[in-house]
Parts: C-alpha cells; structure tokens; sequence
C-alpha cells in the first residue's frame, strides 16, 4: 500500500512542476537573461547527469578523464558527433586494456 502512495506523491509532484509554470507564465517571456537562461536549462541538466557517469565508466578515474579530454579537444576542434564518440571510445579501450 506504501509503493501505491509513493508513486501517488510523484505523479503529483512532476505534475505540479510541469503544470505550475504554464498557470504563472501565461505571457510571452520578454525579459532576454531569463530568455537565455532558459535556453541553456536542457544542455545543463544533460552534462549534469553524464558527466558523473563518464568519470565512473571505468574502474580507473584518470583513464576516464583523459577519453572525456578527448572528447572536448575533438568537439572543440569541431569534428563530428560521431567520430568524437569513436575516438573516445577507441581510445578509452586502448588505454584499458594496455599492460
């Protein structure tokens, strides 16, 4: 009967935070920091949840870290999703399974 009431509170409570601010904020927001703030809401939250997750991915942290490194250098270099996610992944294997 408990689970029931756990899963009762949830469901209300991800209705009220989706709910709410369409009742608040019935007009166009013209405010332009809120504007960008809201913008990069999604891609925070994104690196938020994987970030912790790449650094965890193996059982040594400083192999992690140097496919994450790799990662940013490849994106900043502008190289393609895909080629960034296989070098990394190429990379974060060699290193694992060096002797």
């Amino acid at each position: 009967m408990r689970t029931y009431g756990y899963i009762l509170v949830m469901a209300l409570t991800t209705y009220l935070i989706r709910v709410v601010p369409f009742t608040i904020l019935r007009r166009e927001i013209r405010n332009r920091t809120f504007r960008s703030f809201l913008t990069y809401v999604p891609y925070v939250t994104l690196s938020v949840m994987t970030f912790p997750a790449i650094l965890e991915t193996t059982e040594e942290t400083w192999i992690s870290a140097v496919g994450f490194l790799t990662a940013m250098v490849l994106a900043y270099n502008r190289v393609s999703l895909f080629l960034v996610s296989m070098g990394c992944c190429l990379l974060v294997f060699v290193l694992q399974y060096l002797p």
